[in-house]
């Protein structure tokens, strides 16, 4: 029995390792509208966050989207909204002692080898639980811009003063802070409640823009945002990646026959956000759908979501966003002695156009949840990966590295390397990838298991071991493109 258990691990070690690919997307989410941190003080949550990103970083994940935002509020300074309760306890009341997450973050990611995409919602101005607002808060500044739904307060999207100040917060972060990109979810008009009326008709009406229903012209209206945050982005620094998460339902095949065989909530007729066209037009440079139901589930399979998202997400990467939690308690259909992580990797496997996944959310995987996070270290996000290339926004490799060399330090030999020369911020080489070959080995670049390291770093600690090993460093630019590498043997 330990031989067959043994030969069966290997087996799946051999199947996991073939299935990797040397880029794929490897994210996670980090909210702050649970209320993890809020009130928590500067060393606890610092604590916190080190945590999980030690622990992230150990499980293979190379992305971390961090929500800094979540109610016209931020959770870094800003010129324009208040501080967030979600950090502070409460609205407009300042770090103490004063710190910036945003910044901390990035470090924090980048130190890891991780990218840091800064999570906004674009229209929600307050939470559900808010009870009291800053007196510099939008809602307050500007009542006549938000419109009452269920217990919030959106930011209404008919209106080009809220895309113009929507484009204008994140134009203040990116122009800031060295965020790798921005991340919007799936709130866009709000969830639909019982009872409840979008209080837009008399706007519409007053301004339909050749819009046939009011249904179509909300949705003009958020493409409109998406478009004009889209350009903002790229002409400030067109390196930055901008990416969506929807709901994981586009429409229904009784709505459309281009639907998924489902029967729930829809992004296009419920929530006004016709994703396809954000995907088609180029808008967006990722599309992150969340699909949080377990395979089997009648109203919304899984299986039969993700086959739709890949067949018709193909002009942008196409990351699946995973409950980990329902994935962990939802049994194998074919073998209800498993949960159902290994079927759904086996489905991210088969399908051509899924390039990566998200899970929701940081802290379950850094908890370990039903061993989900050991699986991806030892299985499925075994080896490092590069990001996803997105040429559209640059397609041009960094030249190589110069001036490699190791040295013998007090505490073991470590490789060193100097950045090479760039011109512009897009040739700038800004992190890179380390490889390790044994002697005798064919150096190929291309296999994911040769991959040790993605580093922000100019420098690598090598194993204090006699073997003998060609190790090769490459140089990655902003975007991901990969330069030439250069050898060292030892």
């Amino acid at each position: 029995m330990k031989r067959q258990i043994l030969l069966f691990l290997f087996l799946l070690s051999v199947l996991v390792v073939a299935g990797q690919q040397k880029r794929a997307f490897r994210g996670a989410w980090i909210q702050c509208v649970n209320g993890q941190f809020q009130g928590l003080g500067r060393d606890a949550m610092q604590q916190t966050l080190s945590r999980q990103l030690d622990e992230l970083q150990k499980d293979g994940a190379n992305a971390i989207f961090f929500q800094v935002r979540a109610e016209c509020d931020a959770l870094y300074p800003s010129p324009y909204e208040p501080w967030s309760k979600f950090l502070t306890g409460r609205q407009g009341l300042a770090p103490e002692p004063y710190w910036d997450p945003l910044q901390w973050m990035i470090t924090a990611c980048h130190h890891r080898g991780m990218e840091l995409h800064a999570w906004i919602n674009p229209y929600r101005a307050k939470h559900g639980s808010t009870t009291e607002m800053a007196a510099t808060h939008i809602a307050l500044r500007h009542p006549e811009r938000v419109f009452a739904y269920g217990n919030q307060l959106i930011l209404n999207p008919a209106l080009q003063e809220n895309r113009d100040y929507i484009c204008r917060i994140v134009d203040d972060i990116v122009t800031r802070y060295d965020v790798d990109g921005i991340h919007i979810d799936d709130y866009f008009y709000p969830y639909p409640v019982a009872g409840q009326t979008i209080p837009d008709a008399a706007l519409y009406a007053a301004r339909p823009e050749g819009c046939k229903t009011i249904g179509d012209w909300r949705r003009h209206q958020v493409s409109l945002a998406i478009r004009q945050l889209s350009d903002s982005i790229h002409q400030r620094k067109p390196w930055v990646k901008f990416g969506v998460s929807p709901f994981g339902i586009w429409r229904n095949s009784t709505s459309d026959p281009r639907g998924s065989a489902t029967h729930g909530l829809q992004n296009y007729d419920d929530l006004y956000a016709d994703v396809l066209q954000w995907v088609d037009e180029g808008w967006v440079d990722y599309c992150v759908p969340q699909l949080y139901w377990p395979i089997g589930h009648k109203a919304a399979d899984y299986e039969t979501l993700i086959r739709w998202w890949d067949r018709h997400v193909q002009n942008r990467p196409l990351y699946i966003g995973e409950d980990v939690e329902r994935t962990v308690k939802s049994a194998d259909l074919r073998n209800p002695s498993v949960n159902q992580m290994g079927e759904k990797y086996r489905l991210h496997d088969l399908l051509p156009n899924v390039q990566g996944t998200v899970l929701w959310y940081a802290k379950v995987v850094a908890d370990n949840y039903g061993n989900y996070g050991h699986a991806l270290r030892d299985y499925y996000w075994r080896y490092p990966a590069l990001q996803p290339r997105m040429p559209w926004l640059d397609n041009e490799a960094p030249k190589a590295v110069r001036k490699m060399k190791r040295l013998m330090m007090s505490d073991g030999p470590v490789l060193f390397w100097t950045a090479p020369k760039a011109k512009t911020p897009l040739d700038e080489a800004t992190h890179f990838a380390v490889y390790r070959f044994a002697k005798g080995e064919k150096v190929d670049l291309s296999d994911p298991s040769h991959l040790l390291r993605v580093t922000y770093d100019n420098f690598f600690r090598l194993p204090a071991t006699k073997e003998k090993a060609t190790y090769v460093v490459t140089s990655l630019d902003r975007v991901g493109n990969e330069g030439k590498g250069k050898k060292c043997k030892w």
